[in-house]
């Protein structure tokens, strides 16, 4: 909870006034002892950087195929976005839409929005649509899902390595990355930092 300058505490809901910290600093509870909020350092430099790298592997991952099957002869390459649709076509369309959601829809919003966001930001800019935009990124985090979408991907190329010739594609790698390069950007970025600098930027309420 949060207004104004005032701050509650999320373990205790200690309500108490927002100061301004040095880079590196943290600010902390005072009956509970809990860390409230960050100053970190370059935290929105380092995470453009990586959300720039997270763009490149997502387009990747998206162009090149994931996974290459060879059964009798007959080679088949499958995209993320092919493999939804031939879970609709097969019936499974829940399936699939699943799969559209949380392995391509949601992350290319996550990065997408995100450097939306940064971008500006890093340089000195504050159009309107940027406190809109952080709080629907923030709120679609939770269903962006490479990671649980490449965790059954694994376990379907151990059931089928007994049927066919299994070879993972360039795709797949690019996603592995993409999912290291999302956590380290998510446990880099400082939300607060991100607030901060756009209440400050905000325009004052006419009189």
């Amino acid at each position: 909870m949060k207004h104004s300058n005032l701050i509650a505490c999320h373990e205790c809901d200690l309500l108490q006034r927002e100061v301004a910290l040095p880079p590196g600093g943290k600010a902390i509870c005072p009956r509970c002892q809990t860390t409230l909020y960050t100053h970190s350092i370059d935290s929105i430099d380092r995470a453009l950087a990586l959300m720039l790298g997270a763009a490149l592997l997502f387009v990747i991952g998206n162009v090149f195929p994931v996974v290459s099957m060879e059964i009798q002869g007959q080679r088949t390459e499958a995209l993320v976005w092919q493999g939804a649709w031939r879970l609709h076509q097969e019936g499974e369309t829940l399936v699939g839409v699943t799969v559209f959601l949380t392995a391509f829809l949601f992350p290319l919003l996550q990065i997408a929005g995100l450097l939306a966001i940064l971008l500006p930001l890093r340089l000195g800019l504050t159009p309107r649509y940027l406190v809109p935009a952080f709080r629907l990124v923030e709120q679609s985090k939770p269903w962006s899902m490479v990671e649980v979408f490449m965790l059954g991907v694994l376990v379907s190329l151990v059931k089928l390595a007994h049927m066919a010739t299994v070879v993972p594609g360039v795709g797949m790698w690019a996603f592995f990355g993409l999912i290291v390069l999302l956590a380290w950007a998510s446990s880099t970025l400082n939300p607060h930092e991100v607030w901060a600098r756009l209440e400050v930027s905000a325009p004052e309420p006419a009189a």
